[in-house]
């Protein structure tokens, strides 16, 4: 029910005769500033604000009717007068000023708000000479934003710095804590590079091309934030224009690729599909009959009720390399040594992946199991084709994880190295190399690092009766058959290197080999090569290796 209307009682409506009445707050501070018997009374700060603006705006207004005024009317003794700027008065100029004297901002700080704290207490403000001043107070606060800094930092010895050591000290370290000028790096390492490309034109006198480099490289691990172990690696496989290039790369992700699954689809239909869901792609290329490229999707690629259908998969183009060059045929048993989460074993519908991307993929025809693939030609052989995407530094996805730029040191390296070398001599082993239709493995990393490649594959060659084959890749860069001290077989040629500046896609390391002796070869006595600057026995059958890939 709504309340009684009572005609007798009469509802205020709006503000009273009191508050109607009231003044504003530059007529009440006296009434605040006075000592009672009940103690100060004082404003806040806000309230001192207003009232400051209040009083300095009246004061304007009268300097404004004084001029307008005729000049008979005005008093002589105002004509001569200035009329005072806004801010602080003739009267109060000096002693807002800061006091001449040296001391720590700290104790300045605790001084002032031991003096506010006096002010609060007495409800005055007082100026240098002791004197209360009311109008002192209310300058202050009437000054206009910028005008009180400009005097208190321009009128100082404390900020000038004058005769202070410690001070030209203080400034001369922050100007060597400043971040450095990225801008400034970026073009500097363009000119250095213009330079070394034609160093015996374009050089400064008296600077050798040392000095270009070392001054390179530091910019390099700055501007682009790598530690400076990686970057003397970097440098010893590119040229220095070619570095950049490797750099850039790597801070642009690479574009977003899928695979198709011909058990469940054509890549038609599927492109197709994808693009009545607002998805932007093309094919991969003419090397790939299954992938597509991804521009942009108004919908989650790994979402869709495709994807969860299991009629593709999310894959790395560089992930289908591997597989090509393995060619694993109809009715053979094939060996995936390290796979997850099944990229490439379910490309190629063989072993070891992750046991839901098989389902929803409907591959049948897979055996998953764990195990050390050091040991696991104990466990299982005889097997036609062996794929091993070995662990390794990752040096060729920094685009996917930026932290290898600085988490990685040469033990990580060779650490690395000698698992691979383990690994590999493993999946020759887990080979058989009487099989009619295979007998071939294929080694891949995700890694530029000549040491976890080159040198791995060329360690498989003398450890064991295999051979480099043709990958069946046409493009890619031939691998290296000697880099520094190192000299490498010349049939190392065949492998293939993919650069993420060159191709597009993420740095990788493919190698196949034809495994042609089940024997494994003993070492010989008394006959040693030499590789990498040092001295290493040479294995039995070597000659035979050397004959047939000659």
């Amino acid at each position: 029910m709504g309340r009684k209307l009572d005609p007798m009682n009469k509802v205020k409506r709006g503000p009273g005769r009191k508050s109607r009445k009231q003044k504003g707050a530059e007529t009440e501070i006296p009434k605040f500033l006075q000592d009672d018997d009940e103690g100060p009374k004082r404003l806040s700060s806000r309230g001192r604000k207003r009232a400051g603006k209040r009083v300095l705006q009246k004061k304007n207004e009268m300097e404004k009717k004084r001029k307008d005024l005729p000049a008979s009317k005005t008093p002589a003794a105002n004509q001569d007068k200035v009329v005072p700027k806004k801010g602080f008065s003739d009267n109060n100029a000096e002693w807002l000023r800061p006091a001449k004297r040296k001391r720590a901002l700290k104790e300045e700080e605790e001084e002032e708000s031991d003096s506010e704290g006096e002010g609060e207490g007495n409800g005055e403000w007082k100026n240098e000479e002791g004197e209360s001043s009311e109008e002192e107070m209310v300058d202050d606060y009437g000054a206009e934003e910028g005008e009180g800094e400009s005097e208190k930092i321009g009128g100082g010895e404390l900020w000038s710095g004058g005769e202070d050591d410690s001070s030209e000290e203080e400034e001369e370290g922050d100007e060597d804590s400043e971040p450095p000028d990225l801008q400034v790096v970026h073009q500097r390492i363009k000119d250095n590079v213009e330079v070394l490309g034609d160093f015996s034109k374009k050089r400064e006198e008296g600077r050798e091309r040392e000095d270009y480099l070392r001054l390179l490289k530091h910019d390099l691990a700055m501007y682009y934030s790598y530690n400076t172990f990686l970057i003397d690696k970097l440098m010893e496989l590119f040229t220095v224009s070619e570095l950049v290039d490797f750099l850039e790369a790597n801070e642009v992700q690479r574009p977003v690729t899928i695979r198709t699954n011909t058990l469940k689809t054509r890549r038609r239909d599927l492109a197709q599909a994808l693009i009545n869901r607002g998805v932007n792609l093309d094919p991969l290329g003419k090397w790939s009959k299954v992938g597509l490229v991804i521009f942009d999707s108004s919908v989650p690629v790994g979402a869709t009720p495709e994807y969860l259908a299991g009629h593709y998969m999310l894959q790395g183009a560089s992930s289908l390399l591997p597989v090509m060059a393995l060619a694993p045929q109809e009715n053979e048993k094939v060996l995936d040594m390290s796979a997850a989460p099944g990229g490439k074993t379910s490309y190629m519908d063989r072993l070891k992946s992750v046991v839901g991307n098989l389902h929803r993929l409907g591959i049948t025809n897979s055996v998953v199991c764990n195990y050390d693939g050091r040991e696991f030609p104990k466990v299982m052989g005889g097997f036609d084709r062996v794929l091993l995407d070995a662990p390794c530094s990752g040096t060729g996805v920094i685009s996917k994880d930026p932290a290898v730029k600085t988490s990685k040191d040469e033990k990580d390296i060779l650490r690395c190295a000698h698992l691979q070398k383990e690994l590999i001599l493993s999946a020759i082993d887990s080979l058989d190399a009487s099989s009619e239709t295979g007998g071939y493995m294929v080694y891949c990393t995700c890694s530029v690092m000549v040491e976890e490649n080159e040198w791995v594959v060329d360690y498989a060659l003398k450890k064991r009766n295999v051979k480099l084959v043709q990958t069946g890749l046409d493009f890619g860069k031939q691998g290296f058959t000697r880099f520094k001290e190192r000299r490498f077989h010349p049939s190392l040629k065949l492998t293939r290197r993919f650069y993420p500046h060159t191709h597009n896609m993420d740095g990788f390391f493919v190698a196949k080999f034809k495994k042609f002796s089940n024997a494994v070869p003993k070492p010989v006595k008394g006959e040693r090569h030499r590789e990498g600057g040092k001295v290493y026995s040479i294995l039995a059958g070597r000659s035979e290796l050397t004959q047939t890939l000659v």
